[in-house]
Order: C-alpha cells, then structure tokens, then sequence
C-alpha cells in the first residue's frame, strides 16, 4: 500500500512564510492540492487497462480533470528534460510554487542522480520498469507498473530505465528550489537554449495561471 504522507494537508512551515510575501493576495491557498492514494489508485486503474501509452496518457488525464478541474493542463506540450545526467522527456499536467505533477520518461533508456532536493517525489510506474539503488545498497529496488517509488525529501538515489520506462511524476514542497537541478545541463552539457527557454516559459505560465485560479 502507499505510505501515509505526515501533514499531508499543513505544508511545512517555509511554506506558510510564502503568505508574507503574498499578503496583498488573500484569496491565494496555501495548501496542497493534489494527493498521493488518489494519484496512486488512478495510475493503477490505468495500468490496470493495458493500454497503449498514448491512450494511457489520455485515460489519466480524464480522470485527473475530474478530480482535480482546472488545476490539470490537458495541453499535451512534451519537452526535453536532461537532470543529474539522465535524459527524458516531460509533458507538465500542473507547476505550481509548491506542486508539480508531470509524465517523464524514455522510450530508450536512460540512467543518473535523482539529485537532493526540498520537496518530496512520487514517481508512479505507468510502463516498463525503473531500477534504483541508495549508496550501500548491495541489490537493485526494482518498480514496476503500478509501483510507487518515494524520493524523501533530502535524500538522494542513483536511477535507471533499463530500456523503456513512463512515469506520473509528482512532487510537492519548495518547487522552484528543485529549477536549478533541471536545467543547468542546459549550460554544462548539451547547449539546448530553445529547450531551456521552453522549459522556463511552460513553467512560469503554469504557475501563473495556478496563481490566478488562488493556487501558491
């Protein structure tokens, strides 16, 4: 079963700092939107189908606007992502300053660090299989579709897709914390501006628009 998250409603106390730079927008919420049993049981009513991705995709889509409205952005915009030496590619469903929700993964493989950051990540298995390991760790964790794999907040893992591997991705804490780990390839390794740019203009108008909608 999924673990329970501890104040999964009381976002920690950075969070609630955020209200002094926001005081002259009281209609802004500073709670969490999204919750880890509900994405779970909608990945897993998805997988249970046997769909093809492309129509996975669209299944958990459905289901997300009907929970979650408007907070869910159905335009489908897939985008390059190269952090801690592991290259995929994402499509962002909802960026927020204290909430993402994403599908990332390879249809080729990919390996790296998951990096260490301020914000706990759920990555829901969709399709094939992601390895990891912590340091001192002799055997391999293995996830599968359907699986749930938890990063802890300030912890850290090496990850593999083997071959083929599609993941929900969901994380909440400090998000724009966590930008710098997923760009800065950008200028120590391939060069890729107009991925850069993409990436930082499809984040910001999301977190725009959540701001509009009340959303931190």
């Amino acid at each position: 079963g999924t673990r329970p998250v501890s104040g999964r409603g009381d976002p920690p106390a950075w969070c609630r700092n955020i209200s002094s730079l926001v005081g002259t927008f009281p209609h802004l919420s500073m709670g969490y939107i999204f919750d880890v049993p509900t994405l779970h049981d909608i990945v897993k009513q998805g997988v249970a189908r046997d769909l093809p991705m492309s129509q996975l995709v669209d299944f958990l889509l459905v289901k997300l606007r009907e929970k979650y409205g408007n907070h869910v952005n159905v335009d489908k915009q897939w985008v390059f992502n190269m952090a801690g030496g592991a290259l995929g590619s994402m499509y962002i469903i909802h960026a927020s300053i204290t909430e993402y929700l994403i599908i990332f993964g390879s249809p080729i493989g990919t390996d790296g660090h998951t990096g260490r950051h301020t914000a706990d990540d759920y990555f829901f298995i969709l399709k094939g299989e992601q390895w990891g390991f912590k340091p001192g760790q002799l055997e391999r964790m293995v996830f599968k579709p359907g699986d749930m794999h938890h990063l802890k907040r300030g912890t850290a893992e090496a990850y593999r897709i083997p071959e083929y591997c599609f993941a929900l991705e969901y994380a909440r804490g400090f998000i724009p914390a966590m930008l710098p780990f997923g760009v800065v390839e950008t200028f120590t390794n391939t060069l890729d501006f107009p991925t850069f740019a993409r990436t930082i203009w499809l984040y910001g108008k999301a977190v725009v628009g959540e701001l509009l909608q009340g959303k931190i």
